[in-house]
């Protein structure tokens, strides 16, 4: 079992947030930007390893499989945080068992155990992808199939849940530096191609958590633009 956490925070802004996955690419990039505005960041991991450079960067790291906690774990482990960021992914890599544990069963747990809060359950913040909730592909076994299916479940599961949660829709990943954001229509036709620098999805994170509260629409798909990251709040 896990120990209870204690929500803490010396200023009236600071949130306490556990960013699970905070060794991905994303994690790495939201996690300073958190800190610098007074933020607790603690960082779940499944390898110790990641220790030190996540305390490098101002987070308490939490070592944790997430494919071994159950929905009480989750529960217990949440309580007290203010906002909660699922970052974690297998990302279709490797066997398509592993994706299912991790990218649909951990997440829906993690939903589970946050929805038993009732009330005092944090704020839920799922990195998923453009198109997630709607996407298909042919079954043919394997880890890209799994890794769809997946986060359809997943996301789906939120957006049927009780939680004050975004799911955020960025579309190709890359390393661009950012200069601002387009933020699409919903249910508007989607352009496959579009890219989103990681840094870029890292501000919209921060930007959430700063203003303490969510955009008017869930998913929230954006991608490279020119408009500032706080356009979001637009309807």
């Amino acid at each position: 079992m896990i120990a209870n956490a204690v929500r803490v925070g010396t200023m009236t802004d600071s949130k306490k947030v556990l960013y699970i996955g905070g060794h991905g690419k994303i994690g790495l990039l939201t996690t300073p930007k958190l800190v610098e505005k007074g933020h607790a960041v603690h960082s779940l991991v499944r390898n110790p390893d990641y220790k030190e450079e996540l305390e490098g960067l101002g987070a308490t790291p939490v070592i944790a499989d997430i494919t071994k906690l159950s929905s009480q774990d989750w529960a217990e482990l949440a309580d007290g945080f203010d906002v909660v960021v699922w970052g974690a992914g297998n990302g279709g890599r490797g066997a398509a068992a592993l994706t299912f544990a991790v990218d649909q069963d951990g997440a829906i747990a993690a939903v589970e155990g946050l929805e038993s809060l009732g009330d005092e359950a944090p704020r839920f913040i799922m990195i998923s992808y453009m198109g997630a909730t709607t996407n298909e592909v042919e079954n043919d076994g394997g880890s890209w199939y799994a890794y769809v299916e997946s986060k359809k479940n997943a996301d789906n599961r939120i957006n049927a849940s009780s939680l004050d949660s975004v799911i955020l829709g960025p579309g190709v990943l890359t390393e661009d530096a950012t200069t601002g954001i387009t933020v699409s229509d919903p249910g508007s036709t989607r352009d496959s191609d579009v890219e989103t620098p990681r840094e870029l999805v890292a501000d919209v994170i921060a930007e959430i958590i700063n203003e303490d509260k969510v955009p008017p629409h869930s998913p929230l798909e954006f991608y490279t633009g020119d408009k500032p990251v706080s356009s979001i709040w637009e309807s």
